[in-house]
């Protein structure tokens, strides 16, 4: 019975601190032979905490970790923008042609920055529908501005078919200059609408 009452705390322990506490700790704390090396609960929730979230301390920021998850999220939104009629069509050439341009075109953005200010980067989470160009934007969280938007267009050359060129803009120059990344061809005839 003394073992099902112990399993049964370190579950609920587990549960109620959100897994901030590990039992390990607990017991740690409570065999420690004098009261001045027990730490409290909150300590040890403070030091598993720093434990956990070391990834997101501003001195140990990785950066190309941070690259890594920028052009995760950065393929995930493209996709989401296609759609299911378009995504199928040029999946794999985007995926050959554009994608390293992209990690290219995040890993310059992410030297541009100091190591610290990583932390205030964040992919924005609603690419445009129907006609808009936006596939995704960076924005700096402390100034809640634009650093560089990825867009997509729809070009119809003419007798060329239509193409879709891929390019980003940065703040440097107020989003004017075009930044190509690729273009894949679609078809002669007029492409879907975007997320559609």
């Amino acid at each position: 019975m003394n073992k099902w009452i112990r399993k049964s705390a370190v579950v609920l322990i587990s549960v109620l601190t959100f897994g901030l506490i590990t039992p390990t700790q607990l017991i740690t704390n409570v065999n420690a032979e004098n009261p001045s090396e027990r730490d409290t609960v909150e300590g040890a929730r403070i030091g598993s905490y720093g434990q956990e979230t070391s990834y997101f301390n501003e001195a140990e920021v990785d950066k190309d970790k941070f690259i890594e998850d920028l052009v995760k999220q950065a393929e995930m939104q493209s996709y989401q923008k296609f759609g299911t009629r378009i995504k199928p069509v040029i999946e794999n050439e985007f995926r050959e042609i554009v994608m390293p341009n992209i990690e290219k075109a995040l890993q310059e953005i992410a030297n541009q920055f100091p190591t610290e200010d990583l932390l205030n980067l964040a992919i924005t989470e609603s690419p445009g529908k129907g006609q808009s160009e936006k596939i995704f934007n960076i924005k700096n969280n402390d100034t809640n501005t634009d650093v560089v938007r990825f867009h997509v267009r729809r070009d119809n050359p003419p007798q060329a078919g239509y193409w879709f060129n891929f390019h980003y803009h940065t703040y440097h120059d107020g989003f004017q200059s075009h930044h190509e990344l690729g273009s894949i061809y679609w078809d002669k005839n007029t492409p879907p609408k975007w997320m559609s």
